[in-house]
């Protein structure tokens, strides 16, 4: 890769802005000064800019605790963005696997992986979302057999679901699809509203506990591994 398009991936500056750096003689590669803007670079280099390392990966993997009021998008406007929480030179190439509604918190995978992207969102593949459901009035037995039996909506039909209460108006509810707003129709073609909505599992992922709301941190190697099985 040339290295003036490196710097420009890693978010140091446009094209342009990187060549007059470069010719500024601020730009070492592996501890020697490189004045050509056509130089060839790879991810092993050791790339400085102006003694501080510059660091572009080719896959990254991000665990963010979604806060309430923070849309899932990569769209710029007035809202807030999932991505603008992120402080990575790449932060231009990050997505976020799935959508929450932006009152929804919890689990949210974050990547540049298209390729793994895609294979956790097709439908064949049928991956658990696990959601930490409050409701506004309590949910009895009936209530779940029709969650694990599969609900009908204006649309579609809900795939069999797993639903476990936890308490009189709390449950923990396990689907494999991600219609727009589901888990709040289907409590809602129970005649029930959901008032709180927590996701705390995706695919193999559980969430870290530990991560506040608008925290994230790196995947593990072995959460990696399991994601890409």
């Amino acid at each position: 890769m040339r290295l003036d398009k490196y710097l420009a991936n890693a978010n140091v500056g446009s094209r342009k802005d990187v060549s007059k750096l470069i010719k500024k003689s601020l730009i070492t590669v592996n501890g020697a000064v490189v004045k050509s803007p056509k130089a060839e670079v790879s991810y092993e280099d050791e790339i400085l800019y102006d003694g501080l390392p510059i660091v572009l990966e080719e896959f990254i993997y991000l665990m963010m605790n979604k806060p309430d009021g923070v849309i899932s998008s990569t769209e710029d406007g007035p809202t807030a963005t999932v991505i603008d929480l992120i402080a990575h030179p790449q932060q231009n190439e990050l997505f976020p696997v799935g959508r929450l509604d932006k009152d929804t918190v919890g689990l949210l995978f974050i990547t540049n992986d298209g390729k793994l992207a895609h294979q956790l969102l097709s439908p064949k593949n049928e991956y658990y979302k696990t959601y930490f459901v409050t409701a506004r009035d309590n949910v009895t037995d009936e209530d779940l057999h029709k969650l694990e039996s599969g609900i009908d909506l204006k649309d579609f039909k809900t795939k069999p679901a797993k639903a476990v209460r936890v308490s009189p108006k709390e449950v923990v509810l396990s689907i494999t699809e991600g219609k727009f707003h589901q888990v709040k129709r289907m409590f809602q073609a129970l005649g029930n509203e959901v008032v709180k909505l927590k996701r705390t599992g995706f695919a193999s992922l559980t969430l870290d506990e530990t991560l506040n709301e608008g925290e994230y941190r790196r995947l593990t190697e072995d959460e990696i591994k399991n994601l890409t099985i």
